[in-house]
């Protein structure tokens, strides 16, 4: 690890926010959960485990949403207590947040939703860290926008995800200039290297490369990020959710080891 060294010497440890796109079972959720504890118990990196408990935004009615709120979100909690790690889900209304907000450490608003007003104020009203994802639709100093929703309600700790920028119908692009305009907000930016590579609604579901997620990672990193996000799955191809996206679990200690070789602390 002399890579890291001097990361290790400051008080500035990326975030790592991994896991499964969907809770599909407990054995999946604590396979994946333990794995990523072992890998980064060795890095200097602060992780933070992700799941959706339900997927409320499919392509299609016949997509597969999840096993029940409650047992996901129990899932979660548990996952969490055992590793030792903060916890992540998304909310998709109001009434959620409260919900959610009894199992988990964030709380993450979807791409699509991060202009409502009142959800981004029923996340801030838990006191717990809501992240924003940068819609696809969304310039990135419109974030600073989303941001101040959730700190006038009384709530400072919010970060801001960037996840592509759609591109015609069916692709997405990544502008690096979006971090450094984030970053003037002031508050931590996370680098989605997963969903940043999707290809929406391609099909019945929607599609991806994933071939690309190391090459986008390594950029934003070098740009400088204060965190890295990143769905992950023992088997990718059987995923119930985003499965032309995920990285296969049997990468991820090459991949974080990578991407930490080009990470520079932003200024």
């Amino acid at each position: 690890m002399d890579n890291f060294d001097v990361m290790e010497t400051t008080s500035h440890r990326p975030i790592i926010i991994a896991g499964p796109c969907l809770v599909e079972s407990r054995d999946m959720l604590m396979r994946v959960a333990e794995h990523l504890a072992t890998i980064c118990r060795d890095l200097p990196v602060d992780l933070v485990l992700k799941g959706s408990y339900r997927k409320a935004n499919r392509t299609s009615a016949d997509s597969y949403q999840g096993i029940g709120d409650i047992e996901a979100l129990s899932y979660l909690r548990e996952a969490g207590a055992t590793i030792g790690a903060r916890v992540l889900t998304d909310i998709h209304a109001d009434h959620e947040a409260a919900l959610a907000a009894e199992y988990v450490d964030v709380l993450q608003i979807p791409a699509f939703l991060s202009r409502q007003t009142s959800l981004l104020e029923a996340a801030a009203a838990t006191g717990k860290t809501v992240n924003i994802k940068k819609a696809q639709f969304m310039a990135p100093d419109d974030m600073a926008k989303a941001a101040a929703k959730v700190t006038a309600a009384g709530n400072p700790s919010v970060w801001l995800t960037e996840r592509g920028t759609s591109f015609g119908y069916h692709d997405l692009v990544v502008d690096y200039r979006s971090l450094h305009i984030m970053s003037e907000t002031g508050h931590p930016v996370i680098f989605d290297a997963t969903h940043s590579v999707q290809r929406p609604s391609v099909g019945a579901q929607s599609g991806g490369n994933r071939e690309f997620i190391p090459t986008l990672a390594r950029a934003a990193a070098a740009a400088g990020i204060d965190g890295l996000f990143f769905e992950t799955h023992p088997d990718p191809s059987q995923a119930k959710s985003d499965a032309a996206t995920q990285l296969p679990l049997s990468e991820v200690a090459d991949f974080l080891t990578m991407v930490l070789t080009y990470w520079h602390r932003r200024s």
